[in-house]
This record gives C-alpha cells, structure tokens and sequence, in this order.
C-alpha cells in the first residue's frame, strides 16, 4: 500500500469497485466509473503497491513526459473519494484499477483493510459480461449478493454461478466471509459488438448504482453517447442480412421474455425511477434525458453457460 494523502473522516461512506480485464466487457464497468470519478472530481488518496500484484510483462507501465522529466505510470489499483449532497450527504469510495495477475486473495484483503478503516458499510462491485442480449434493447442489468439477507432487504438475485471466476468474483466472496455486504452489478453486453466502449451499457451501470445507493448521478454525455452508438451499430447491421436476422431474433426473444413482467408493480417501478431522474439535476445544473428508466431492467442473474467459456465473462 502506498498512501498519498491523508482521509478526512468520511460520512456513511460506500465503495464503489471495477476492474478493467476478464471482467469488464466493452469496458463498460470501467467507464462507469470513471464517470463518476470525472464527474465529482475524485481525490485520490491511496494507491496499491504495483509490485505485489501485476505482472508488467502482461500489463505494462508507460513512460511521459512531464515538463520535459521523463516518468512511469505503473499499472495498479488507486483508491478516490467523493462526496456527494444529493439527495443526501455521504461519501463515497472509488476503487479503480486492473484485474491483478497474482496475489488476488491479498489483494482483497488488502482492499478490505481500506474499508474497514475506512468505515465502509457497502461495497459494490461493477462489472460487465457478454451476453446473447440485442443491442436495441435496454441493457440488462442484474444485482447479485451472495448474503441471502441482503438480497431480501435489496431485492437481489442471490448468486447461484458456478465455474471460472475473474477478481469480481473473489472479491464479493471475500467481502462474504469478512462479514461486510456486498453486492455486484452486472450489465450484459451483446457479444456481436464487444469491443469497447460501451456507453449504453455503461449508463445502464450508472443508472442501476444510482437506484441502488439512493443518489442523484448526474449523466452528463453519456446519454448522447449511448444513443449515437446504437445507431452506429443499426447502420452495421443493416448493412449485413445475416447479422439483421440475428438481432430480430434475439430481439424477439428478448420481447417474448419479458412479457410477464410487464404487470402494474413493474411499471409502476420504472415510472418512478423515471420521475426521479427527471428530478436529478448536477452540480452544473443539467438534467438526464427522458427515457433513462428503463435503461438498467434486471435481468437473469446468470449468463449461458457456453458464453461464459467462450467470453470469458461470469457472474458472481
């Protein structure tokens, strides 16, 4: 651990995590927060030691100058906090950083340690997988928790993945056996277009943690963003038959698949997250625009079996 600066006493404070790599499809995660962090100015306060934990020969540092001096930016781990007013004041802790290479469950303990001192009463954990999911729809976005009490008192899915796990997983497990809730986000990428970014699942991401933790994220471009890559990607499509078939049918089977939600409680749901965002207004003054509340409808809390091996993504 390398500290940079000392921590005010926060104020019911949460921790927010993503990890680029294994983890993180189309960078959707990351981006989440980084808009965060880019959005109230995160103030970095502490930083993992790089040498305990990447391979640099996998993630490599890269050189600049500055002023002339020529320096190294290590690949690891760095720790911000922000605070936030709206609706109501409290904290909270950013953790941004690349899936380590060795050393995962000092790693967590590691990042445990920062909570505990830290007076963490939630972390939540980010990050984005592929998925047989269509990308005109609203991305699909699940909540898991493998503390069954926690998954009442937040209506989440309870984890039931099994197989390979990235830095996600054993950091939710680990927050599990320390005693400390924990809950993961999932957005599910269409794995036809998974290079990065991705901004309409990275606003599904920001739209689900805002629902979450109760507070008002202002979304900036991401709105503009997202719907700009949806058309991008409809002018693809429309230029190859077969990849036109294959979207309507995961469009239709999407359709078909959420038919039975459509009752009264569920719309009655959305039309709230829908007024509440009309009511988010930034510290800049700007508003989200109107369509947002369905952006983050959870989804089944666990991807096919046969994607998950084939992209190298998994819930936990």
């Amino acid at each position: 651990m390398i500290e940079l600066e000392e921590v005010p006493e926060l104020i019911d404070p949460v921790m927010v995590c993503a990890f680029e790599g294994w983890n993180d499809a189309g960078d959707a995660a990351s981006a989440a927060l980084a808009h965060l962090d880019e959005t109230w100015g995160g103030k970095v306060f502490a930083a993992l030691d790089a040498e305990e934990y990447y391979d640099f020969q996998v993630n490599r540092p890269t050189v600049w100058l500055d002023g002339g001096v020529r320096r190294i930016t290590w690949p690891t781990t760095r720790l911000s906090v922000i605070r936030v007013t709206e609706p109501t004041t409290r904290d909270v802790v950013l953790v941004r950083g690349i899936e380590p290479s060795m050393r995962w469950r000092s790693f967590c303990n590691e990042l445990l340690g920062f909570a505990h001192e830290l007076g963490v009463e939630l972390v939540v954990i980010l990050g984005a997988l592929l998925g047989d999911t269509p990308h005109s729809r609203p991305v699909p976005v699940s909540g898991v928790t493998s503390d069954p009490e926690l998954a009442r008192r937040l209506e989440l899915e309870e984890s039931r993945y099994e197989g390979p796990t990235g830095i996600v997983g054993v950091l939710q497990e680990a927050c599990t056996h320390a005693g400390v809730p924990a809950v993961t986000l999932w957005a599910a990428v269409p794995h036809y277009v998974a290079q990065p970014p991705n901004p309409k699942a990275t606003l599904a991401l920001v739209n689900k943690l805002e629902d979450l933790l109760d507070l008002r994220i202002p979304p900036g471009e991401l709105g503009e963003d997202a719907r700009a890559w949806q058309l991008g990607v409809d002018q693809l499509a429309a230029e190859d038959s077969e990849v036109a078939e294959y979207v309507q049918q995961l469009e239709e089977a999407q359709d078909t698949a959420e038919l039975p939600e459509a009752s009264g409680d569920a719309i009655a749901r959305e039309f709230e997250r829908y007024l509440r965002r009309r009511e988010n207004v930034g510290p800049t003054g700007e508003k989200p625009v109107a369509g947002h509340a369905t952006a983050e409808r959870p989804a089944e809390p666990e991807p096919p079996a046969a994607r998950e091996s084939q992209d190298g993504a998994e819930e936990d």
